[in-house]
């Protein structure tokens, strides 16, 4: 991996060799030292064919950016590449110039499978038989497709909370699914015991340094795929900080590198009730760690990757906000009513949270947004039925139809 330089720990600056599988820099407790992958970027800009021409067949386009060497075997399902549609309706509904980068089509039906694949790659070529990760269920559905696919053992930590609609899936794939009796942060600190106790490898993209690299390729599509009108705003829901902090690193390296003349602001959204990154962001004394929000892929009390978060949020110029769990179901419902994408709670909060832009004076009127949907609707159907109502119920018979559509 010529191409990546080391490790380096933004805290003290001690650095090390990207070789190795470490996690966070041991000069400080816990998970404060979670390292930066640093690059040296002529050796990429050498590599990497800058003909953007707005054809992404997956991540892998931009395989010289991603810390993998040259031989690794690349564990894929076609994730990336995922397409950024015009949302006219919403947009008029909002008030702003309206784009959607629909992530929930990747092939897990998250954006994660772009961190994922790199885990699974990155632990095949360490010799790694066994990868675990703690999640709420969309890094245990992603991770156990991946593993599936790449001939690994997965074991998967899961608060008790978790949607069943996402555990079905790592079940499927054949993933050990652990339901600890506890939060998600708890399950979190349960599978960093294990990595220790067991020396598997950890997917964590709270404190792997790979994974939010692997996640930055959605930066690099968004320069790509609107190179030739930039928005002035980018939008992503926020957990434990990774997403937000890959998809600015992503684009903001495009701009350096000279492939796209400009870059977005970004707007981080969090829940109300699992508000940490923004409370930091916005210097409130007071930050919950116990989340309590029904979008589950966001509910995290104590996001490991806060520094990395604000970092996007300050050098891009942008801003957070938060919303409440009713505003993300209605945004859920207004997503698919007016542009037919079906998102989970977690996806649908960066549209309310763009509501909520506009009405603190934020984002402007007719200013350009992409809204980054994280997430497939089909994760959560529970929350989807209590974003959209209930069905309706009739006879069989013409007569109940004509009752209630007949003039």
């Amino acid at each position: 991996m010529d191409h990546v330089t080391t490790l380096a720990c933004p805290l003290c600056g001690e650095t090390y060799d990207p070789e190795q599988v470490i996690y966070t820099c041991p000069n400080h407790e816990g998970v404060t030292g979670i390292l930066e992958v640093e690059y040296d970027y002529d050796v990429i800009d050498d590599r990497f064919d800058a003909d953007l021409d707005g054809d992404i067949p997956d991540q892998w386009k931009y395989r010289a950016f991603l810390p993998v060497a040259e031989d690794a075997e690349i564990v894929s399902l076609g994730e990336g590449g995922t397409d950024i549609l015009d949302a006219p309706r919403l947009g008029a509904e909002l008030g702003v110039e309206m784009r959607i980068k629909d992530d929930g089509r990747n092939p897990t039906g998250v954006l994660k499978d772009r961190a994922t694949s790199v885990a699974v790659t990155k632990a095949k070529a360490a010799g790694r038989d066994v990868i675990t990760c703690a999640s709420t269920g969309n890094a245990a559905a992603s991770l156990g497709g991946y593993a599936a696919r790449g001939g690994l053992d997965c074991r998967i930590f899961v608060p008790d909370d978790a949607p069943e609609g996402k555990l079905a899936q790592p079940l499927v794939y054949g993933a050990d699914v652990l339901g600890v009796a506890g939060s998600y942060d708890e399950a979190y600190d349960l599978s960093l015991e294990v990595t220790e106790e067991f020396g598997w490898y950890n997917r964590n993209a709270a404190i792997n340094p790979f994974q939010v690299e692997g996640k930055r390729t959605v930066g690099h599509e968004l320069a790509e795929q609107t190179r030739d009108d930039c928005p002035d705003w980018v939008v992503f829901s926020m957990g434990d900080g990774c997403s937000i902090a890959g998809g600015w690193k992503g684009f903001r390296e495009f701009a350096d590198l000279d492939y796209v003349e400009n870059t977005p602001k970004m707007l981080g959204v969090q829940a109300a009730g699992a508000s940490a990154i923004h409370d930091t962001f916005q210097n409130h004394d007071d930050i919950a760690e116990v989340a309590d929000t029904l979008a589950d892929s966001i509910a995290v009390g104590r996001p490991r990757n806060t520094l990395k978060a604000c970092t996007a949020l300050d050098e891009s110029g942008g801003d957070s906000v938060v919303v409440t769990d009713d505003e993300i179901l209605a945004a859920e419902a207004t997503l698919g009513r007016t542009e037919g994408i079906y998102a989970e709670p977690a996806g649908a909060a960066p549209i309310a949270g763009i509501r909520t832009a506009r009405q603190e004076g934020i984002i402007e009127a007719g200013e350009s947004v992409v809204a980054v949907v994280t997430g497939n609707g089909l994760k959560d159907a529970e929350s989807a039925m209590r974003a959209a109502g209930e069905v309706e119920r009739i006879d069989p018979n013409l007569g109940d139809v004509v009752e209630r559509y007949g003039e």
